[in-house]
């Protein structure tokens, strides 16, 4: 990495860690001006997809998704930017794109969110009425996380239901 380009990286990095910081505190408009400060500095997959989750907060999942997309040409063994594209499309009740984008997720070398990615897909049979797939996706979600309490209530959830 030449000096330009190494100073470059170390900018976006800045920025990216202060964008991280405001959406932690729900300050999305500040979240977003960092992210694209970052992208100008030096664009990462992780960056477009920390862009596309302010999205998600503030419910424009078509900007998510495009911004996910982005970040899947930069990176295709990301996995992140798909689970956030498949938790988008459950959201928007497409749920046979949203299972290809969840087990993307799943398959991609580089996943901080795979639990995440079980979960939704657990969504995704569970609308199905598929109840014995759900069940077995959020225990994978809880086998990853086990604190994981959306994928633990789910789960309880239906084997009460059907028991």
């Amino acid at each position: 990495m030449t000096m330009t380009r190494r100073h470059r990286f170390r900018a976006a990095e800045k920025y990216l860690a202060m964008a991280d910081d405001f959406l932690e505190v729900g300050f999305y408009q500040d979240a977003i001006d960092y992210y694209r400060k970052s992208i100008k500095s030096f664009p990462t997959a992780e960056a477009y997809t920390s862009l596309g989750w302010v999205y998600v907060h503030i419910g424009d999942f078509d900007q998510a998704i495009e911004f996910c997309k982005v970040a899947i040409t930069l990176d295709p063994e990301f996995g992140n930017p798909y689970g956030e594209i498949g938790a988008c499309l459950v959201e928007m009740g497409q749920s046979d794109e949203a299972a290809y984008y969840l087990r993307r997720a799943i398959l991609a070398r580089n996943t901080d969110d795979a639990h995440l990615a079980y979960y939704n897909l657990g969504r995704v049979w569970e609308s199905r009425q598929n109840f014995s797939r759900a069940i077995h996706e959020y225990s994978k979600a809880l086998e990853i996380d086990p604190a994981f309490e959306p994928a633990r209530q789910a789960y309880y959830r239906l084997v009460r239901m059907l028991n």
